[in-house]
Formats: structure tokens, C-alpha cells, sequence
């Protein structure tokens, strides 16, 4: 079974009906409605599989089979709607992996699960990832369908403390808990390369850091690995991690604070537990989930136009009060009958936060690249593994770089390699290597440090980097790669990801040293799948072949990242790390 959100699951099967394109579109280019398009007969059957995020998933069920009941027949074709209650975290493996691309942290598809129609996952963070990885991938609609805020779920005993409900609280107050070294508050997150609430509570945690003065880097990296000491993989383990007794010692024990849903406070206190939890509206509002209403590309046009009728009944107002029952609201923030709000929630005329134009989505305005880091970061921060760096010296890394003020290539490189250095934990093992052309006699590569725990070497590997300076000799890739690989392997160690990541502006140019088909041959016979080293290259600049680099990696595996602008560097070496495969068991 798969991390998420792991609550009832089901699948419905509903049968509805709805018209093709072509009675679906006036001349005004307006939709009908789909009661003014009732007809009493249809043939033929087009199924609508629809996989919906789980707790939203009965409202959707419940409008869909009204449909039915309703008699609804749309122009002559009959549709069948299979809506199934899906962890959004799996359908993302599949449709990633659809595109050619794997999500950091999401990791493959299981072999259970499919791509759906359409799909209303819980954030349209899940369609910003895909976006960003997978450029083909070009959902249609994206509108939001429902909201659930991000909170700050806290024991009411300890928000009472610190002045609940009374108190505004923002991020920084919250991240001054975390980081205080002499009683931090006990914190926990749901995987947040797996889960949108995580994830949104993660990205205002990080800009509370970043904005927080001092040294930004220091701040959040303290804020990240203080959060992964209490990650869950599954939201239902870290609820049951908050207190399960109201005395002192089950409450100073339990979980302190974690970033989920509305809908997930309202959830868990319908249970009555011994220590019900409040729900802290963070300033400024994180970004809500907002369940997005996505048609996945590809289908058949007919499907498509029944996705747009099925799309009419889910923002009608009669869906307001489906919605309420689910403890969920409308897109807009307001609320329909029985929704039970609580102590502390924005009203709905007053203080929900401000919803997107109608066709718009909540998330429609975060930078996928600012996501992108942020998964990243995590993913760096909380993982463990052996890693030699390779930093091509060769003379053409003293070329500028005009979008980094004219710094050289070898500076722009050193620094991105300063700054992820920063992120890696003292469980992490690391060397670093330079390389050119007879560096050292007639060796293309010199060895700075060897690969070893960060715990006993980060003030070496730091001095080292600041020596780093261009050569005035060429490239000589492919013996260095060679040597790389077999340093890496011969101490490879098991239960961690061992790998190579090798920064060049250019392509192999030592014509003493062995040639492209001669170092493929050699890699061959050393891959070892029982002991594998995943090789990871970064090109900068236009003198790089991807082509040249990708035989490589298809020999050892891992993955090419090229760039014409060095001043992407950074991210992009975080980028690199975090999407690496899982250590083998």
C-alpha cells in the first residue's frame, strides 16, 4: 500500500449521460446546462473514469448519482462514470511516469494504479510538479471544484498556551518554536513530496525562514531537518501520534503541531478524542487545498464533452451543501448547510481566504520553480547517501556569466556546490574531485578529498571548494569518468544511494586519454546491477553534447540535466540529487 492520505477507499460506478462536442457548443461559444439538453433516449455508452482525492470523493459520488436519478440523458450517447477514491500521490506515479518523468519523492507507479479521465486531486501543486517535469503534460480545466485551508493543527491544551484562540498567529512565531533550542515544540509533517498538505505548510514554513533575517540557509535547513525528525508517510500515522490522554506527561509526549487540512481537524475531532485539536489559521494564509478539476490530455473529444457537463454539476450550487457534508467548502471559502467550522475559522463573508477568478485555480499564482526548490531542499535535507563530486577546471569555465553578473562558470558552479553541500546532513558521505587535462603528470583528475562522512570532513570539503579555480587545459571526461566510476564502486556501500554527480561545460577533448566507445566498453563490464552507482551529469553552456553525456548514463544509469544559462545551476543540482532513486534493499 502506497503513503497518502490512505482513507476508505472505494470505487463507484455510475452511469450518467451527456452529449458529444458537437450539441455541447452554441454558436456563442456558451454552454448548456445540462438540464435544458434532457432527452428521453440515448445509445450507445462512453465511460468516464474519474479518480477523485478520497475525502472528496463522496460529494462527487453523490452529485453523479443524483444525475442518474434525475433521469439525465444528454443527446444520444450514454455515459458511464467510474469515480474512484484515489490517493492523489499514486495517480501522479502513474501520470508522471505516462510522460516520461518521476516526481522527487513520489518515486514509480505502483502496478495497480491507472490514469483516470479526469482527476481532482486535493492541489493543483500535484499538476505545477507534473508541469515542471513532464512538459508534455497539458491538462485542460484546472478549475477549482472545493477548498480546505491549511492549518496549523495543534492539542488545544498547548494552543491554549500560547494564546489560542485569541492570538493571530503567523509563521514566524511558528518557526521560532521549531527552532528553539531549549524546548522546541514537537512537530510533525506528512511526507511532503507525497502530500499536499504538507507540502503547502512546508513552502510557509520555508519564506518564514527565508525572511526571517540572519542567515536564511542556516534557518531553514534547521526548520527542515526539525520537521523530519516528526515526518509520517501516512497522514493517519502522524494523527495518531498527538496526545491520547488529557495529562501533562501524554501532551508533553504527544505530537505538538503539524500543517494539515481543515477537513482533517473537523475529521478527527467528530471522533471526540481525550485531546481534541484546534486548528490555527497561520498569517499569511498558506496556500489551501483546492481541488482541482483536471482533464488529463488525450482523451477522446466525446469524453471531453462529457467531462464538461460532469464539470457543470459539480459547481452548481446544490454541490455547496455536498461539500459540507464532507467538511469541505466552495472554491470560493464560503460554506454551505451543516458545515461544521471551527473554533477560530474565517467567516465566510469575512475572512476566508481570497479564491481565484471562476476557471482559475488556487495555486494558479505560485512559481512551479519556487515548488520545485522547496521539494528539493526536503528531499536533500532528509535523505542519506555516498556521493563523489566531479567539477570539470578545464580553461572555458573562466568564461562569463552575464545573468550572474559576470561571475565565471567555475564560480557560479562552486557556489550552487557550496550551497547543497549546506543541505547535506553529517549522515551523508562525500568527495570531491576536479578535473581537466594532466591535472596531476598526465592524469586528468585530482582528487581534494575523498569520499567520506560528512560528520568528520565538512570543514575540508568547504576549504576545498573555495580552492577550486579554472585551468588552462581542455576537457578530459572521459578517463575522469572512468576513474570516478571505479572510486565510487569499489567501496560502494550498501542501503544508500551511491553516485557520481560530474559538472562539465563541454565535451571530451583529451585526445590522449581513451575514446567514447572504449569508456562505454569499460562501464559495461563494470555495472554491476547488485552494486549500482548512479551517475548524475550537469552540463553548463552551449559546448555541451547531451548526447555524448547520455550514453553514458545509459550504460550506469541516472539522468543528464543540461542548461545554456550556468546561472540555473543551483537549482538544478538540487533538482538532480532529489529525483535519484531509492537506495536498493
Amino acid at each position: 500500500m502506497s503513503a497518502g492520505r490512505h482513507r476508505m477507499r472505494s470505487k463507484l460506478h455510475l452511469a450518467a449521460a451527456a452529449a458529444t462536442a458537437t450539441v455541447l457548443v452554441v454558436t456563442t461559444g456558451v454552454w448548456f446546462g445540462y438540464r435544458e439538453l434532457i432527452q428521453s433516449n440515448c445509445s450507445g455508452e462512453i465511460r468516464l473514469a474519474v479518480s477523485v482525492a478520497s475525502e472528496l470523493a463522496p460529494a462527487v459520488d453523490a452529485a453523479a448519482s443524483q444525475w442518474v436519478k434525475d433521469g439525465a440523458a444528454v443527446g444520444p450517447t450514454c455515459i458511464r462514470v467510474d469515480v474512484s477514491a484515489s490517493d492523489p500521490v499514486d495517480v501522479a506515479a502513474v501520470v508522471a511516469a505516462k510522460h516520461g518523468a518521476v516526481l522527487a519523492g513520489v518515486g514509480q507507479a505502483s502496478g495497480t494504479a491507472v490514469s483516470p479521465d479526469v482527476w481532482v486531486p486535493d492541489s493543483s501543486t500535484w499538476l505545477l510538479r507534473l508541469k515542471k517535469d513532464a512538459t508534455a503534460f497539458a491538462p485542460t480545466n484546472g478549475a477549482s471544484i472545493a477548498r480546505s485551508p491549511i492549518v496549523v493543527a495543534m492539542p488545544e491544551p498547548i494552543a491554549t498556551r500560547l494564546g489560542w484562540p485569541d492570538k493571530k498567529f503567523n509563521w514566524t512565531d511558528l518557526l521560532k518554536q521549531v527552532n528553539n533550542t531549549s524546548a522546541p515544540l514537537r512537530t510533525g509533517i506528512v511526507e511532503p513530496t507525497r502530500d499536499a498538505a504538507g507540502l503547502s505548510g512546508l513552502l510557509s514554513l520555508t519564506a518564514a525562514a527565508n525572511g526571517a533575517g540572519g542567515d536564511a540557509q542556516r534557518n531553514t535547513v534547521g526548520a527542515l531537518r526539525a520537521l523530519a525528525t516528526g515526518r509520517s508517510s501516512l497522514r493517519n500515522d502522524l494523527l495518531a501520534r498527538f496526545p491520547t490522554a488529557n495529562d501533562a506527561t501524554s501532551i508533553a509526549s504527544g505530537l505538538g503541531a503539524a500543517a494539515l487540512s481543515e477537513e482533517d481537524v473537523i475529521a478527527y475531532n467528530s471522533k471526540k478524542p481525550p485531546v481534541p485539536l484546534a486548528a490555527l489559521y497561520m498569517e499569511p494564509a498558506p496556500m489551501p487545498l483546492d481541488y482541482p478539476y483536471a482533464v488529463l490530455p488525450g482523451i477522446e473529444p466525446s469524453k471531453a464533452s462529457a467531462a464538461r457537463v460532469l464539470f457543470e454539476l459539480l459547481t452548481s450550487p446544490s454541490f455547496r451543501d455536498r461539500l459540507a457534508a464532507q467538511s469541505l467548502r466552495a472554491p470560493d471559502g464560503n460554506w454551505g448547510d451543516g458545515f461544521k467550522a471551527p473554533q477560530g475559522a474565517p467567516s465566510p463573508a469575512g475572512g476566508a481566504p481570497t479564491a481565484p477568478a471562476n476557471g482559475g485555480t488556487a495555486a494558479g499564482g505560485l512559481d512551479p520553480a519556487a515548488i520545485q526548490r522547496v521539494v528539493s531542499s526536503w528531499s536533500i535535507a532528509t535523505q542519506s547517501g555516498r556521493m563523489l563530486a566531479v567539477i570539470d577546471v578545464s580553461g572555458s569555465m573562466k568564461d562569463p556569466v552575464p545573468s550572474a553578473n559576470n561571475r565565471s562558470r567555475e564560480e557560479v558552479t562552486v557556489d550552487a556546490a557550496r550551497r547543497g553541500l549546506g543541505l547535506f546532513d553529517d549522515s551523508w558521505s562525500i568527495g570531491l574531485w576536479t578535473f581537466s587535462t594532466k591535472l596531476v603528470g598526465n592524469r586528468d583528475y585530482r582528487e581534494l578529498v575523498g569520499i567520506g562522512p560528512l560528520s568528520g570532513q565538512r570543514a575540508q570539503l568547504e576549504g576545498a571548494l573555495g580552492s577550486v579555480k579554472p585551468s588552462d587545459g581542455d576537457t578530459g571526461l572521459n578517463d575522469t569518468m572512468l576513474a570516478a566510476y571505479q572510486a565510487v564502486q569499489e567501496n560502494w556501500q550498501p542501503g544508500r544511494v551511491n553516485s557520481i554527480v560530474l559538472f562539465t561545460d563541454g565535451k571530451n577533448d583529451d585526445d590522449n586519454g581513451i575514446n567514447q566507445q572504449q569508456l562505454l566498453a569499460k562501464l559495461k563490464q563494470l555495472a554491476d546491477p547488485e552494486r549500482p552507482v548512479q551517475v548524475i551529469m550537469i552540463g553548463i553552456g552551449e559546448g555541451v553534447s547531451k548526447t555524448e553525456l547520455e550514453s553514458i548514463t545509459k550504460v550506469t544509469g541516472g539522468d543528464v540535466f543540461v542548461t545554456k544559462d550556468p546561472s540555473e545551476i543551483g537549482s538544478i543540482f538540487l533538482s538532480a540529487i532529489a529525483r535519484r532513486p531509492p537506495a536498493p534493499r
